[in-house]
């Protein structure tokens, strides 16, 4: 069985801050920041809600969107939240 690939989008309680990272392990990764596990850019900046992700057959391929998206304005980044969560709800729970 092939492991799949994720790239996600965290972000603050007021929307403020976007953080885009990639993981093998969705719930697992997004719990971390959530508890504030990891050292670094989430734990200092307080994002805890996970508002975008998309799923990949390869971590290479979810490697290669994340600069994709990493590169693009943070309009963009915005844009591409709400093309499928357009309240900014966190999808944490809709994973576990």
């Amino acid at each position: 069985m092939q492991k799949k690939a994720y790239v996600y989008i965290m972000t603050n309680k007021r929307n403020t801050v976007l953080y885009t990272g990639v993981t093998s392990n969705l719930i697992k990764r997004v719990y971390e920041h959530k508890k504030k596990l990891v050292e670094g850019f989430t734990k200092r900046y307080n994002l805890n809600k996970l508002v975008y992700y998309e799923v990949f057959d390869d971590i290479l391929s979810a490697i290669t969107r994340e600069k994709q998206i990493k590169a693009g304005s943070r309009k963009k980044k915005i844009d591409l939240v709400e093309s499928v969560n357009k309240e900014w709800q966190d999808l944490f729970e809709s994973l576990i």
